[in-house]
Formats: C-alpha cells, structure tokens, sequence
C-alpha cells in the first residue's frame, strides 16, 4: 500500500484517483503530478514500483498539501475574524460565508431551527 504524505491511498484504484486522497489534490492536480512524475495516471496504486511511488513523492512534496495547508485556511479565517472583516463576522455568526441565501436554506451552515417562546398566531 502506498503511503504519501502520512496517507494511505486506497489500492484499487487509479493512481490520479487515489491522489485525491491527499488534502490540497484534485483531480487536475493529480494528473499534473502523474505527468511530471512520468507515471501512467490510468494505472492502479497496488502496481507501481517504490521508483515510482518515490517520484510521485518528491512531485507532492513541491505543493502545499495536508497539514501546512489546512493550518494556512485556519491562519486566513483567524485572521478575518480578528479584523473583522463581512466574512469574518460570518464565520463568527455560523452563517454562510460566500453570499448564499439564509431565509430558506443553509441549515448545515446555521443547524437545527431554533424555537422562539411565546410566540401565537394572530387571530381574527
């Protein structure tokens, strides 16, 4: 099984897939990494050889990937919500971040309603 960056990627399946795996790799980047590393991107991960394996490392190593680049998206938002910039107040309030309508939807965003006390209908 192939180990990159502290990752197992899943055997089965295409190397250009199977990078995928790796936080900071999508598909386009992984077959950039495939055709720098002359390595067959149709290829499954349970047939490369360790020269193989090596180079694809030493390509992934040239992005940020994984932990340095979760902790740069951290450091970012920290860093709005300490200057209080429109998307930093939102990631405060649990609101959508990217302009995308709350009256009547973004409940993974804002969770479960909340319910108001005491409030009755109007009657006539």
């Amino acid at each position: 099984m192939a180990r990159i960056k502290n990752i197992e990627l899943p055997n089965e399946k295409h190397i250009c897939i199977g990078l995928t795996a790796i936080y900071g790799i999508g598909r386009s980047l992984a077959k950039t990494i495939c055709k720098d590393a002359s390595v067959d991107p149709e290829k499954k991960i349970k047939d490369l050889t360790d020269a193989e394996i090596t180079s694809l490392r030493k390509e992934v190593d040239k992005y940020i990937v994984e932990g340095d680049l979760r902790r740069d998206v951290q450091m970012s938002i920290k860093n709005k919500m300490e200057i209080n910039c429109y998307q930093g107040i939102r990631h405060k309030k649990g609101l959508p971040v990217r302009g995308q309508r709350t009256n009547r939807n973004a409940h993974t965003r804002k969770g479960k309603g909340k319910v108001v006390a005491n409030k009755k209908k109007v009657g006539k």
